[in-house]
């Protein structure tokens, strides 16, 4: 997440890259970031130089998690519907 996904999203808005920038929390990843001090500042960052941050509501329920996810930040919501408008839109999704 550090090297790869977070460094990507992050300079991605940072430097102007891509004009919005998006970060979806999927699955067991929900977990991870609410566990993990580190990619917690990552994600404060991220937010203060404007990442809009998302995270999947079905995942992070059944993980137990979308309290936590909130208090962080983080858009816990039905990512399904918003994902298939925003790819209809033209956004680019990148996974990992």
């Amino acid at each position: 997440a550090l090297h790869n996904t977070f460094m990507y999203t992050h300079n991605s808005k940072k430097k102007g890259w891509w004009k919005e920038v998006r970060l979806i929390v999927w699955g067991p990843s929900a977990r991870l970031l609410v566990e993990d001090r580190e990619l917690q500042n990552e994600i404060n960052e991220m937010q203060a130089d404007g990442v809009e941050l998302l995270a999947c509501r079905t995942c992070s329920d059944k993980l137990g998690v979308s309290e936590q996810l909130e208090a962080l930040g983080i858009e816990v919501l039905y990512v399904g519907e918003s994902l298939t408008r925003m790819l209809q839109d033209g956004w680019v999704c990148l996974t990992y």
